[in-house]
């Protein structure tokens, strides 16, 4: 699964994404909805294509 896509196609669609942990390893990000905030979902990855895409961000609005 490609997740800077899903990132990407989350914030097209007006959600917001949040770093909830990082460390040199891998990343949690938290997918929140357009319509309150809540969670939706979250994912952990130590991929290394995603972590060059958050590198110092720690949310879609940042």
């Amino acid at each position: 699964m490609d997740r800077v896509a899903e990132l990407q196609r989350w914030e097209d669609a007006g959600a917001v994404w949040r770093v909830l942990y990082r460390s040199a390893e891998s990343v949690t990000v938290a997918l929140l909805r357009c319509d309150g905030g809540e969670e939706a979902a979250r994912f952990t990855s130590a991929d290394a294509h995603l972590l060059a895409y958050l590198a110092d961000r720690d949310s879609s609005e940042d």
